[in-house]
């Protein structure tokens, strides 16, 4: 009896969850917005760091009260540092009191991240067991309150030099924490530790279609709303996206996709108070509907390897990529709807389109869409700004002569910027460029930071680093 009470255990927990569906502790990502003007008027009282780049990926979070300065090497202003073992990409995620990040640990694999800008598409030869991690930490002190492992195993696609096993990032919205690992499967727990389910989509083989040998794991992270969750794969042998129900796990609807590979995670938009799901990608960037998943609108074009996380502001939806030919940054409307086609150059005749640049793009970086301006972050550490609402350059800078693959975030009217290498560049918003201050961390970062209350939180090769200006 008390074997089978545990093995029914999480589908107790997943019906109680179920119940409580409009309950508080559900959190904003789960609550009732109508509009996205209300959603992000919502955050400054949820103040969460809840999924890649915050609410919606905008990569921001003001009243944060960030110190001005920290430094690793002396602790000034570093209120922890926490060791993670094994290789990972994924960028923290914070909720109330606790911090989620993941990992992929092998004793073979020492190859470690390879930085810089180069060309060279050959994985990293690597066929030993690896075994893939959640950790939950408190936010105050970094010590790991649990720690769960998801799967162990040899990894179904080989990594890139410069990415990991684990390289998508978490989703929590107070109660439950999702973790999408591609082949590995997808899994939800509570925010306690409990596993809820988990589903197996099978091999979904993360390669450049070009060079069908370049296989460089998976990257589209999960993002929940409210009692949905949604995921994107686009791969070699598959290429869809889903909604499945949060507390449950089924799919609510499941769209095929005519895709080569990608690696972007999809965002939440709304036409009015109708919410859609954005995608980026080439043969079919575009809108679904949440609820029906039926194809709202449709664009193919652009960069063929595509990354960078589609970005909302107001009644507009930035896209960004690049690879071969093109390389475009775009503003689609909200309201779009029926299959656009791609713009001849920067000519932009259809008003489905607000503006569009053919080279403006960038190969790795989301946008960020902050203080009322755009900034798009180039691998080679090119920082564009931009009008948002017409596109026009208002500047150029390069930030640093080095290699950038973390998004820029932003906070109290400072751009945040992490470099491969490890520095974080702090620039002051606005219409001007002005460096306010260069950070070493000691180890190279290729991880957007999580922004959280009174505290900012990096991710090395090594270890989570959070600083914060409560002590010196």
């Amino acid at each position: 009896m008390k074997k089978q009470l545990i093995l029914l255990l999480p589908f107790i927990i997943a019906a109680l969850c179920a119940c409580n569906r409009s309950g508080p502790k559900i959190g904003l990502l789960a609550g009732s917005v109508d509009s996205e003007e209300s959603f992000f008027t919502s955050m400054e009282t949820n103040r969460q760091w809840p999924s890649y780049r915050g609410y919606f990926a905008c990569g921001f979070l003001d009243n944060a009260h960030l110190p001005d300065s920290f430094d690793v090497s002396t602790g000034y202003n570093v209120k922890w540092d926490a060791e993670i073992p094994g290789l990972g990409l994924s960028c923290p995620v914070v909720w109330d009191d606790r911090l989620f990040v993941t990992t992929a640990i092998s004793e073979e694999d020492r190859e470690g991240f390879r930085t810089g800008m180069y060309g060279n598409i050959e994985p990293v030869s690597d066929s030993s067991e690896h075994t893939w991690m959640l950790y939950c930490l408190g936010k105050e002190d970094g010590k790991i309150l649990w720690e769960r492992t998801l799967h162990r195993g040899i990894p179904s696609v080989k990594r890139h030099p410069k990415s990991s096993h684990a390289t998508t990032t978490a989703a929590t919205d107070g109660t439950h924490v999702v973790v999408f690992l591609g082949s590995e499967g997808l899994y939800c727990y509570t925010v306690e530790g409990e596993l809820l389910w988990e589903r197996d989509f099978g091999l979904i083989m993360s390669a450049w279609n070009v060079v069908e040998s370049a296989e460089w794991e998976f990257g589209s992270s999960p993002i929940i709303f409210r009692d949905r969750l949604i995921i994107q794969a686009d791969a070699l042998n598959t290429a869809f996206v889903a909604v499945l129900d949060l507390f449950t796990g089924e799919t609510v609807w499941r769209k095929e996709r005519d895709e080569i590979p990608g690696w972007c995670t999809p965002n939440i938009y709304f036409d009015g108070a109708m919410p859609r799901v954005a995608v980026n990608g080439y043969n079919h960037r575009g809108g679904y509907d949440l609820e029906t998943g039926e194809e709202v609108w449709k664009m193919s074009g652009g960069g063929d390897i595509p990354i960078p996380t589609p970005v909302v502001w107001k009644d507009l939806i930035f896209f960004n990529s690049a690879h071969g030919r093109h390389f475009p940054i775009m503003a689609v409307r909200n309201s779009a709807t029926g299959e656009i086609p791609y713009p001849e150059y920067d000519s932009v005749t259809d008003d489905r389109i607000a503006w569009f640049h053919d080279r403006g793009g960038a190969y790795m970086s989301s946008v960020l869409v902050y203080d009322s301006l755009l900034y798009r972050l180039r691998w080679n550490g090119n920082l564009t700004c931009f009008d948002p609402g017409n596109g026009e350059v208002i500047y150029q800078q390069t930030v640093s002569p080095t290699s950038f693959i973390a998004s820029p975030v932003a906070a109290d009217g400072k751009i945040y910027m992490v470099s491969e290498a490890g520095t974080v560049y702090i620039a002051r918003s606005g219409s001007t460029y002005e460096l306010l201050t260069e950070i070493p961390l000691g180890e190279v970062s290729l991880v957007s930071p999580a922004i959280a209350e009174g505290m900012m939180v990096f991710r090395t090769a090594g270890k989570l680093i959070a600083v914060s200006s409560e002590i010196h």
